[in-house]
Order: structure tokens, then C-alpha cells, then sequence
């Protein structure tokens, strides 16, 4: 009798443990096995969990010295042009000055609207972009002209060495693109375009977004040149003996 009781005790406690899921403070407690080190190596894996996902399709973000043309439908008399200082504040008149700099158009509408709360009840303000920072990319390392070009239309990476003149005869065909996901994270891929210039993998040609970076490294035999000269003999051939 008691072997019987004791093993329906012990169903019972298995169908508990299977329909009792853990508490949502059990479940996101770390599991300490070894001490200190893995509560941080926890912590250090979930703050790599939240690492900001590349933004799809960003809008542009204003920047120092674009220039806004501000429109207010119902009260003309308010419209006026500003021009976004170093520090990224713009001064509104009769209304101080607010910060800008970072933020999208919508974003803009929604600082100028809370700034002439306390004049105008629920104001329709239009924002445009008169003037502001144009799209570039830049190359950087063993091409024939490295430096920032604008980027004017939908190009890729090689498009963008061939306009920065192509590879140098010391380049690896195996570059870096550096691409900014946010402004403290930026993401690097390795693209191996010699299989792309022999017609395969095309899909390693990205295609650019504003301010990207393309870095060309250098040849490993070039580098070693540097440091070990050298020089190539041309033996003349030995006259004949007859």
C-alpha cells in the first residue's frame, strides 16, 4: 500500500512539473553554473542579442548646415528658411531654438509642432529640404584613386572601385565593405570578387548605400616585398661551341 502511494506521489509531481512552465522571473534568470564568469558571459551574450538591426529602406537624417524651408498653411506669415547650425539647432522665430540634427523630416514636423504649441492650436506644418548633404561612398586602399565619391545613382561595389579607377596592381581581389547600422554599430562583410569577376556568386556584388566604405587590402607578396628586395638576373645565353 505505501509503494502504491508513494508512486502515485510521484506521477503526481511529474505531471506538475510538466504542466507548471517556469515563472517569467525563472525564465529569464541566468543560469550561474560556474560562479560570476557566467552571469557576465549571460549578460554579455544578451546585450549581443539587442544589437540594433540594419534599418530597411532609413530615411535621410537631417545633418549640420542643410538648409529647411519651413511652411505653416494656416499662418504664412510664420514661413521662413533656417539653416541647421554646427551644434544642430535651428532657431524658429518666436519660438527659440530646438535640435534637429538626427532627425528625419517627420521628425522635424513634430519638434517645429511641439515648439508652437503654446501660439498655434494644432498647426499644419510642411518641412522641405532645400539644400542638404549629398550621398557619397568611399574607397580606401589599393585601387588607382581612393578617396569619397557622390554617390548620384544605384551602383555596387564593383562599380564603385571602377570609379575609383580600378584595382592597383598590389590589390587583393578580396575586399571589406563597412556599412554603419546605427550610430554606435557598423557591420563589415568580406566580399570575395574574384569569384564574381569569373562570372560566379554574383550576389557578392552589393549594392552601396550612403555612406559606405570599401577598403581594397593589399597583396600579401607586395607587403613582403617591402621588406625583402630583390631583383631579377637576365643571364645573356652562352655563345655557341662548334
Amino acid at each position: 500500500m505505501k509503494q502504491g502511494m508513494a508512486r502515485i506521489v510521484g506521477w503526481l509531481g511529474v505531471i506538475l512539473l510538466v504542466t507548471c512552465p517556469a515563472t517569467p522571473a525563472q525564465q529569464e534568470r541566468p543560469l550561474n553554473v560556474n560562479g560570476p564568469s557566467n552571469a557576465i558571459a549571460a549578460a554579455d551574450r544578451r546585450q549581443a542579442d539587442h544589437v540594433a538591426p540594419e534599418e530597411r529602406n532609413p530615411r535621410y537624417r537631417i545633418c549640420r548646415d542643410d538648409v529647411l524651408l519651413l511652411s505653416f498653411t494656416l499662418s504664412p506669415e510664420l514661413n521662413q528658411k533656417v539653416i541647421v547650425q554646427p551644434d544642430g539647432f535651428i532657431s524658429l522665430q518666436n519660438a527659440g531654438n530646438i535640435h534637429v540634427e538626427g532627425l528625419t523630416v517627420p521628425g522635424v514636423i513634430e519638434a517645429v509642432k511641439k515648439a508652437y504649441a503654446s501660439a498655434l492650436h494644432d498647426p499644419i506644418i510642411d518641412v522641405d529640404l532645400a539644400d542638404f548633404q549629398k550621398p557619397f561612398f568611399t574607397v580606401l586602399g589599393q585601387v588607382e584613386k581612393p578617396g569619397q565619391y557622390d554617390l548620384r545613382y544605384d551602383i555596387t561595389v564593383t562599380q564603385g572601385i571602377a570609379l575609383a579607377g580600378g584595382f592597383a596592381a598590389t590589390a587583393k581581389t578580396q575586399v571589406f565593405l563597412y556599412r554603419a547600422v546605427s550610430s554606435s554599430w557598423a557591420e563589415v562583410r568580406e566580399l570575395k570578387l574574384k569569384d564574381l569577376l569569373n562570372g560566379k556568386n554574383i550576389s557578392e556584388d552589393l549594392h552601396l548605400r550612403p555612406g559606405d566604405m570599401i577598403f581594397v587590402p593589399e597583396k600579401a607578396i607586395t607587403k613582403f616585398r617591402k621588406y625583402v628586395p630583390y631583383s631579377i638576373a637576365i643571364t645573356p645565353p652562352y655563345p655557341s661551341v662548334y
